[in-house]
């Protein structure tokens, strides 16, 4: 399930996986991805569901740039490489 999962979202992981340089990877940092990008999630879906039931279409922009944020640090730490999460971080050695 997995391999099928990575090869669904290849377009976003495989800029993150790519290169030779070295990188700072702990496995903390995986878990707080996870735990941002599930935040993100809840917040936006949060945001998304109060603007439509008080009309503030407005307010919809930033909940769905925030939604897509969280999808991207949820699939990247569920499905990305040490590398890829290192990348992310910014943390290159």
């Amino acid at each position: 399930m997995k391999d099928t999962l990575r090869k669904l979202f290849s377009p976003l992981l495989k800029p993150l996986e790519a290169g030779t340089e070295e990188y700072n990877y702990k496995p903390s940092h995986r878990t707080i991805l996870i735990g941002v990008g599930s935040l993100f999630l809840a917040l936006s879906t949060v945001s998304i569901v109060l603007a439509i039931v008080g009309g503030q279409f407005g307010a919809m922009i930033p909940s769905v740039v925030f939604f897509m944020a969280g999808w991207v640090c949820v699939i990247v730490g569920a499905l990305g490489s040490d590398r890829a999460i290192a990348k992310i971080w910014g943390n290159r050695s």
